[in-house]
């Protein structure tokens, strides 16, 4: 498939650029083979991933600097990390962890069970901006340090996701003399050090010398250089200033660069949820028959082909295919104009039907919201477009002021945030509440996939967001750098993984 003439022609101006400033440094970094520098696609308000919601704080430092009790590999496995071991007690209520010994931070204090401790109670306190607070901390009844390498977590409920919970990045472990400045110069016991932080540019960590695995670690150096612009991260990987791209949101470039025998190019899953999220609290939306029309007249597919060349599988939920348990509620709502021209008319709705979309920078949403804006009109619906950068649209729609925006939910399970009547979306369910609650008590597996697979239909049913699409992960990579992960089941980088060969 060829490029369209606008991105060809951009491609190759940002190519010369890049090439003409850059291929000096990019050639040393090369004969090095110590060294990497990647294409990230956001640059992090900060680098605590324990008081800010971002995904692309832990695509930085999670496993990188900060480390959790807990790890989560490429393939969604959990594994130790600062505990070497755990036991869980029958009603599922009861976590004990033996933390491993001899871990220390990187400004030299040691690790034990108090700074788990200092970690998770932070975590949990009132005014605590940690976005797994709700579905995580609150549940967390008490922490017991019976000793310096044994903590005890005791759970209000039984919780058959919390080992995975803890391989979060809201759930990486703090030093109590540090924790302050984490958003700045964060400070952990990962296998790198943060060096610098160029705003607008870069972030460069370099290996840390006094880590317990150190000599596994083969990069010395690794560049997270933030390129906002799609055409302009495919121009830096074609001009050999990226070395590689983890999550290129280029799809119409995938076939050309597949084509091109100098990269690696690995398509794999996400826990990604793209939807149109409604603001439930604003009328006319809080009214289910408008928002079930909404639904219904979006072609998911044709969103799919059009905005995402195909690379994406049509959800009808909050919930990843990848996602044990997940059921296919597509047939919920098919693509259905007249429909959501009958229920909108049944609900009492003037049409047309002003509102208002507002988009934040990645493609899918700008791109999307066209193709969006084009479905909506058909129903009788004139969606003006609102293009803002991120940190407007965390204090804009994040914050519950918006009609309609587009957002892929990275975080994976991330469904009891429908039970967070402050949440930005403003659903407000006392049956769904109950549901959750039913679901986060239940130790029996059989009745924990009923009620997983109750949850799904009812956010499904009460159609608080039209959920349209799971992305799949475009991993590009140089031929020779080994180690990206090819699939996201978090929005990590695990750079002590990857290495040249």
């Amino acid at each position: 498939m060829k490029l369209d003439r606008r991105t060809v022609t951009a491609l190759a101006a940002v190519t010369v650029l890049v090439s003409a400033t850059l291929a000096t440094s990019s050639a040393l970094a090369q004969s090095r083979k110590d060294s990497v520098t990647l294409g990230m696609v956001l640059e992090p308000p900060g680098l605590d991933p324990t008081t800010a919601p971002a995904a692309a704080i832990g695509e930085i430092v999670h496993y990188n600097v900060l480390e959790g009790l807990t790890k989560i590999n490429v393939d969604g496995s959990v594994t130790p990390l600062l505990a070497e071991s755990w036991s869980i007690e029958p009603d599922g209520k009861s976590y004990t962890f033996k933390l491993r010994k001899g871990v220390k931070f990187q400004d030299g204090e040691a690790f034990d069970s108090s700074d788990v401790k200092f970690s998770f109670e932070r975590a949990k306190a009132e005014g605590s901006t940690n976005k797994a607070k709700r579905a995580v901390f609150d549940n967390v009844a008490r922490v017991d340090t019976p000793d310096a390498y044994t903590v005890i977590l005791t759970l209000n409920n039984a919780d058959g996701n919390f080992l995975f919970r803890m391989g979060e990045n809201t759930a990486v472990i703090l030093d109590p003399k540090s924790a302050a400045t984490t958003a700045t110069r964060p400070v952990g016991t990962g296998p790198f050090t943060f060096s610098d932080w160029k705003k607008g540019s870069s972030v460069t960590l370099s290996r840390w010398d006094g880590f317990r695995d150190a000599g596994k670690v083969k990069l010395k150096r690794v560049t997270f250089r933030f390129v906002n612009d799609p055409a302009a991260r495919v121009a830096g990987l074609l001009a050999g200033d990226l070395d590689g791209v983890p999550r290129l949101d280029a799809p119409q470039a995938v076939k050309q660069l597949q084509a091109d025998k100098r990269f690696t190019v690995e398509i794999g899953s996400t826990s990604g949820k793209g939807i149109m999220t409604i603001n439930n609290k604003r009328k006319p939306f809080d009214d289910v028959r408008v928002r079930r029309a909404l639904s219904h007249a979006i072609d998911r597919k044709a969103f799919i082909d059009g905005v995402l060349e195909g690379l994406a599988t049509p959800i009808g939920s909050h919930f990843a295919p990848t996602d044990a348990g997940y059921i296919d509620l597509t047939g919920l709502y098919p693509y259905n104009p007249d429909k959501a021209k009958a229920l909108l008319k049944e609900a009492g709705v003037a049409t047309p039907l002003n509102v208002t979309i507002t988009l934040p920078p990645p493609q899918y949403a700008r791109k999307g919201g066209e193709v969006v804006a084009a479905m909506l009109a058909k129903v009788g619906i004139n969606a003006k477009i609102e293009n803002v950068e991120w940190p407007l649209w965390l204090s804009g729609p994040f914050k519950g002021n918006f009609d309609l925006t587009i957002v892929n939910h990275v975080e994976p399970l991330d469904f009891m945030q429908y039970t967070n009547t402050a949440y930005y979306w403003g659903y407000d369910s006392q049956p769904f509440r109950d549901l959750a609650a039913k679901y986060a008590a239940a130790t029996n597996p059989k009745e924990r996939t009923k009620l997983f697979g109750d949850i799904q239909r009812m956010i499904a049913t009460d159609a608080v967001n039209v959920f349209v699409f799971n992305p799949a992960q475009v991993s590009v990579a140089r031929k020779g750098l080994k180690g990206l992960w090819s699939s996201s089941p978090i929005f990590a980088n695990d750079m002590a993984a990857v290495s040249w060969q």
